[in-house]
């Protein structure tokens, strides 16, 4: 990474660029590539850093979390275990072949080198000549748009959170993807007419954000989880219904809180096996533990399972047991934003911000550098996405 004026620096006279340091010509990037011939690779870029636009700002990333939505994109489809690093410890290049029939699905991204990270939190360094990007700088910040696994970014400025005062970079570098999600589910539930939310793997750092709006919100929520740890992380968080799937009792346990919540509506993070089935027949069951009247279509009331993760990869099986009032889709945090309009979005975001370090506060286990990302004892334990682990990447370590 080369220091010096640069045409950042020459900028800040020619068009009234301004900057809290001297900034280099490039910064190092994280880059994701697939080959024509069925490999991943994953290097590091030296890429340029642009001149921000009138309403944009250069922020220096300190801290950007890694989601398994990150995972999708660095590692598309790739065998990891078989996977092996060339190059030097500043610049490592990690090769892996992709799984049989994976190419086929990443035919539109053969050949194109991509940035990875979708969000991130750092200190605006440089802005632009408008008044809204010049009224950030030095500011801490936090960002989503991807390319944060980067030293620097550009970004509108109207992308950047601010975040409280006292906050750091790490206080917010997950303070998009999770908590927008939390939220996210809470306020589907409302616009689909639903009173009571039902989640899986609900010991994960988004689950635990979720268990606090509920009680916070008064929401209804029966969180399912896989083992008598994450149990007791939910109930000392004050969760009131927690199901433990691999109990012998799982689906007397869960049908006595659906009894007790009347949740219909369900975001399933692993989407594959008979997890979906079994949360729609136990709703079902509730519904017509009350029900006056027979029909054999089912109750009429409407019950919805969302998937938005992909933890378990097996095929989703359902077991039609639920009547006729019933949907599987997908669901995302993007497509959610993009139709709930800018109020919404800054409703929540301000939300967000004022409960950073409560509500959404996160924890790291391990804090790594772009290089040291690229290690196989680093990329083989966050590849696991266990719960209770989540790694912080500080572009700005040393390798």
């Amino acid at each position: 990474m080369r220091r010096g004026r640069t045409v950042l620096a020459r900028a800040q006279n020619e068009r009234g660029t301004r900057m809290t340091e001297s900034l280099p010509e490039t910064a190092l990037e994280l880059r994701s590539l697939v080959t024509p011939d069925g490999m991943l690779e994953l290097s590091l870029h030296d890429v340029p850093i642009p001149t921000p636009g009138a309403d944009e700002v250069v922020v220096r990333i300190e801290a950007s979390p890694v989601n398994p939505s990150d995972l999708g994109l660095l590692i598309p489809g790739a065998d990891m275990s078989a996977a092996t690093v060339a190059g030097t410890p500043e610049r490592p290049v990690v090769t892996a072949p992709l799984a049989p029939g994976a190419l086929a699905h990443l035919a539109v991204r053969v050949g194109e080198s991509l940035p990875v990270g979708n969000e991130g939190a750092g200190t605006v360094v440089a802005t632009g000549t408008s008044p809204a990007a010049q009224a950030l700088l030095g500011k801490t910040v936090g960002i989503a748009g991807g390319a944060m696994y980067s030293q620097y970014r550009v970004v509108n400025a109207a992308a950047c959170l601010v975040l409280p005062e006292g906050a750091t970079a790490r206080d917010g570098a997950s303070s998009f993807v999770n908590p927008l999600t939390a939220l996210g589910m809470v306020e589907t539930m409302r616009r689909e007419g639903h009173s009571g939310l039902v989640h899986t793997a609900a010991a994960s750092n988004l689950g635990q954000m979720l268990v606090k709006i509920c009680l916070a919100d008064g929401v209804p929520l029966v969180n399912i989880v896989r083992k008598a740890e994450q149990e007791d992380i939910l109930r000392n968080l004050g969760a009131e219904y927690v199901c433990n799937s691999a109990a012998p009792t799982f689906e007397q346990d869960l049908l006595a809180a659906l009894k007790a919540t009347s949740a219909t509506l369900a975001f399933d993070a692993t989407g594959g096996g008979t997890l979906a089935s079994q949360i729609l027949d136990g709703m079902e069951q509730a519904i017509n533990a009350t029900a006056t009247q027979y029909s054999r279509y089912g109750s009429a009331v409407h019950k919805q399972v969302y998937i938005y993760g992909s933890l378990d990869t097996s095929p989703t099986v359902l077991t039609r047991s639920f009547g006729m009032s019933w949907g599987v889709g997908g669901w995302l945090l993007t497509p959610f934003l993009a139709s709930a309009g800018a109020e919404v979005i800054g409703r929540l975001r301000a939300r967000v911000a004022a409960e950073l370090t409560a509500t959404f506060a996160s924890t790291y286990t391990q804090e790594v550098s772009l290089a040291s990302m690229l290690k196989p004892e680093v990329f083989n334990s966050y590849l696991k996405k266990a719960t209770g682990e989540k790694f912080l990447v500080n572009p700005q370590l040393a390798p």
